[in-house]
């Protein structure tokens, strides 16, 4: 389901776009709908009313919590379950963070990351989205939400740029605070500047060498990372919030001192941030975390070289929970259970 849908469908009896605003404000941020001075029968026209339930009882659907993994570090890893019988992967961040899935699945391949090994399964329309946010708030205050979880948002462009509109106005987000998180494709350079929201912008590069960023990130687009910082400082510029380039650090992989000088080289004097997360552990694939000293040598280093760096843990170290992790323990527990044995009398 999309946003649009439940506009047309409340437009079909009756709403204007302020009774629209008005459900969809409530819904996102997870308020009941006699929230306020005015009822639902001060303001919401008789046939929007009489459907009202009905739809209600359709967004609560779209979406569910399945599992919950509290983390140590004040996260919390959620399993969320689609309609469809799909799931996806929210986490609730410390300081009002909520990181949220646009797909199910992944078409990009890093091969560092679970998400992707079964490829891309469906995309999640900007109903589901929002309803991830909805859940969340829920639970606890969000007034931050980075597009980071499963999937690349820019394969589901309009339905993540629907969701960020909706949550950047009625949502009541502030849109430097919703983080539009890219391997670099072309088209979200294209659209993220058309758009009533304009969200802050996160790069994954995880490396300068463009042969390692390729076998890193098989399926995205071939963009000389230093002519993807070229595009994020363009962006950056016209919006006036930095851009956060994400940098998975693995033992061995891309840690080194090259690696460093390339960063130093690409981002020195750029509006830019970099966040440097620690490879997530993962028993499936064959790719080690750096020790915490290390990385935290590494963070140092580019800070002294003027370039802004900084450290950051992947939530859910504590109860294994990276990426897709989540769901492919659910969907492993699902195949090896055992099948409910049918006993014919004679």
């Amino acid at each position: 389901m999309r946003i649009d849908d439940i506009r047309q469908r409340l437009r079909a009896h009756g709403a204007k776009p302020c009774h629209e605003d008005k459900i969809l404000r409530l819904w996102s941020q997870a308020l009941p709908m006699d929230s306020g001075k005015r009822r639902p029968e001060d303001f919401l026209p008789l046939g929007v009313r009489n459907v009202l339930p009905a739809l209600l009882a359709d967004l609560n659907a779209l979406a569910h919590v399945r599992s919950e993994h509290p983390g140590e570090d004040g996260s919390s890893r959620l399993l969320i379950g689609l309609n469809d019988g799909q799931t996806v992967e929210s986490v609730l961040l410390p300081r009002d963070g909520l990181c949220v899935s646009s797909q199910v699945g992944c078409a990009v391949g890093c091969v560092f990351c679970m998400t992707g090994k079964d490829g891309l399964l469906r995309q999640v329309g900007s109903a589901e989205i929002v309803a991830q946010v909805a859940l969340a708030r829920a639970r606890r205050r969000v007034t931050k939400v980075v597009f980071m979880g499963m999937g690349e948002p820019s394969h589901n462009l309009d339905n993540v740029l629907e969701a960020i509109e909706l949550l950047g106005t009625c949502g009541g987000i502030g849109h430097k605070n919703l983080v539009f998180s890219t391997v670099g494709d072309p088209r979200a350079f294209e659209r993220l500047p058309q758009g009533e929201v304009k969200p802050a912008l996160a790069l994954s590069l995880h490396s300068t060498k463009p042969e390692l960023r390729a076998q890193l990130l098989p399926r995205a687009p071939r963009i000389d990372p230093a002519d993807l910082v070229e595009m994020g400082e363009h962006y950056a510029r016209s919006t006036g919030y930095p851009i956060q380039y994400q940098w998975t650090l693995i033992d061995g992989l891309n840690d080194s001192e090259e690696e460093l000088d390339g960063i130093v080289r690409l981002l020195k004097g750029k509006y830019a941030l970099m966040n440097m997360i620690p490879y997530n552990t993962v028993d499936e694939l064959d790719f080690k975390r750096p020790s915490w000293e290390r990385a935290t040598e590494i963070a140092r280093s580019l800070h002294r070289r003027g370039i802004l760096t900084k450290l950051r843990q992947s939530a859910g170290q504590d109860v294994d929970a990276g990426c897709g992790q989540l769901r492919a323990r659910d969907a492993a527990a699902v195949l090896n259970k055992p099948k409910p044995v049918r006993i014919v009398r004679p």
